[in-house]
């Protein structure tokens, strides 16, 4: 193989020579944005020379998330974290809780970040202000990622088929209880995510496919992710409508559903929900919780900091555009 030198590298770059040994030798006197081009030049060329531990942490992948105290992001940060230990020294992952009921300060972030970021991975609420934020970080040439939801649709995304995955949750509860006349219930966060907006849809899509059955989608119920204000309308609506066979909590607090529903338990309600964790463990143990359809946030975080990575031009490896399978867990394969 013919030797990288650094005139390749400099015209790779699209800069000077005597710019590039700056660079390597970490002399100082380049701006940042310069020491960044190099140094994506030098990696995709496999350049051999070692570059400098001054750019220790040049290239900043910062992750948005929210929710921190929730077991699916506590899931995903963990991940993110596990998978920063093992890249070059060149790259560092921050990761940054951002307040999801607060748009404008969301937006404003995206927008004004405190440091200057290479690339983006955001879970991003479905506000305009904050899609508007995402698009113009993307039309700034940052490489943006959207992980778990998918506001903007013609930007990358890393994440489950939603749709699927309520239509998933209509199949089985309607298979399951065949032959059972009653309602059909949902749950979720809000209308914030896209996520659970497109579950919701594909929940209902599937049933009023199958034509008139005896099982009608009657709610859809909106808890903030708040666990009184879920077993508060649950239980309302288990008052309100006797005929109630089956729950889908679509996202939201997987607690209060299941104290509402041990509560009820005589009148033996179908439930499906979604994250594999050690409450949903239990509840499937139990027998409360019926099917859990969890959506690997571990394989979400590998795989965008794949995809961003190629986008930079540090990996040559093929990533997969597909959805990320979800999982399909019951009492018997937990």
């Amino acid at each position: 193989m013919t030797k990288v030198t650094l005139k390749d590298v400099a015209e790779e770059a699209g800069v000077g020579t005597a710019t590039v040994e700056r660079v390597v030798n970490g002399r100082g006197g380049v701006r940042p944005e310069t020491v960044e081009k190099v140094f994506l030049a030098a990696k995709r060329l496999n350049y051999r020379h070692a570059l400098s531990n001054a750019h220790r942490g040049l290239i900043r992948i910062e992750v948005i998330l929210v929710r921190p105290e929730t077991s699916f992001y506590s899931r995903m940060n963990q991940a993110f974290e596990r998978i920063a230990a093992s890249l070059d020294h060149g790259i560092v992952v921050h990761r940054t809780f951002a307040r999801e009921n607060d748009p404008a300060d969301f937006a404003h972030y995206i927008a004004n970040p405190k440091v200057r970021r290479s690339a983006l991975i955001v879970v991003a609420p479905d506000h305009p202000d904050v899609v508007t934020s995402v698009r113009q970080a993307r039309d700034l040439g940052i490489p943006v990622v959207q992980i778990m939801t998918r506001p903007a649709p013609e930007l990358p995304y890393v994440g489950i088929d939603n749709y699927a995955a309520g239509r998933t949750a209509a199949y089985y509860m309607s298979r399951m209880l065949a032959g059972q006349a009653g309602s059909f219930v949902a749950l979720c966060h809000s209308g914030a995510y896209e996520n659970h907006k497109e579950r919701i849809r594909g929940f209902s899509a599937y049933l009023a496919e199958q034509g008139p059955t005896a099982h009608a989608f009657t709610e859809v119920m909106f808890d903030l992710d708040d666990e009184h204000n879920a077993m508060e309308l649950l239980r309302a609506a288990l008052i309100r409508d006797p005929t109630i066979i089956g729950v889908y909590s679509a996202g939201g607090d997987n607690i209060a559903v299941a104290s509402v529903l041990q509560q009820n338990r005589e009148r033996g309600i179908f439930w499906v929900g979604h994250e594999l964790t050690e409450q949903t463990r239990g509840y499937l143990r139990q027998g409360i919780l019926s099917i859990v359809l969890d959506q690997a946030p571990e394989i979400q975080a590998r795989r965008s900091i794949d995809l961003t990575l190629k986008t930079l031009g540090l990996i040559d490896v093929e990533v997969s555009a597909e959805p990320v399978r979800f999982l399909t867990v019951t009492s018997e394969n937990l």
